[in-house]
């Protein structure tokens, strides 16, 4: 009975040294993939990177991760003056292959959203154009406000409308702000056209992991948020 107490013993401390040993392996390897995720995706920043599972060190063996959750912020997709600052950018990466020495990371996998501020839409429209929060339709989906000033009119001379806009994606990778309706064009040839020119606009989001492809949005009281998706996404490499 002593013998096998002593061996009980021994294998509990076994096992809270391999315990130990995989968490200071994960810890070191979270750092090591927001480094390399840095890097290779020209972020801003170190991004958050949590591998989920237990042990580590067995998924690392076999080259292949089974959930990982990155969490990164100040992202600037776009450049020059459609650029568009990402405020946040959450994605959970399932069945992350491991290959070239580490230095690549693919998930199989992946869903996440990013979420755009009012103020940071405003940054990135055209001159003179600001974006705000615009309330709720009948249907309880929100819109946005767009505010614009118009110069050169016909007879006008400056125009300064705040119209009601839908936001929506397009090609999986752009951002679209449309106005429904544009007031008091009356009958002037032209007008609704040259209010449109400049308060409807679209913004790439070219700053998310390749492979991330934007769903859809949801117009919030503090900004927007895109839901994302995609398979064979690239988190480092």
């Amino acid at each position: 009975m002593r013998a096998a107490r002593i061996l009980l013993i021994v294998l509990v401390v076994l096992g809270g040294l391999f315990v130990a040993a995989d968490r200071i392996a994960v810890s070191v390897a979270e750092d090591k993939a927001a480094e390399r995720a840095q890097q290779t995706q020209g972020l801003s920043s170190k991004p958050d990177i949590s591998i989920k599972g237990f042990p580590f060190l067995t998924q690392v063996a076999s080259d292949k991760l089974d959930d990982v959750r990155i969490t990164a912020h100040d992202i600037q997709a776009g450049t020059g003056t459609e650029r568009l600052r990402i405020d946040s950018f959450t994605a959970d990466l399932r069945g992350v292959t491991l290959s070239g020495n580490y230095q690549r990371a693919v998930a199989d996998t992946a869903d996440g959203s990013a979420f755009i501020t009012y103020a940071d839409l405003s940054a990135a429209a055209p001159p003179g154009v600001t974006v705000a929060y615009g309330g709720a339709n009948k249907d309880g989906k929100g819109k946005v406000r767009v505010t614009g000033t118009v110069t050169g009119v016909p007879v006008l001379g400056t125009v300064k409308r705040s119209v009601t806009s839908v936001v929506s994606v397009e090609n999986g990778n752009t951002v679209r702000l449309h106005a429904d309706v544009i007031p008091g064009v009356g009958s002037i040839p032209g007008l609704d056209k040259l209010i449109r020119d400049k308060i409807d606009f679209t913004r790439s989001l070219v700053g998310l992991p390749t492979g991330i492809k934007v769903q859809s949005v949801v117009t919030t009281p503090s900004g927007i948020s895109v839901a994302a998706s995609g398979t064979n996404v690239v988190l480092a490499g």
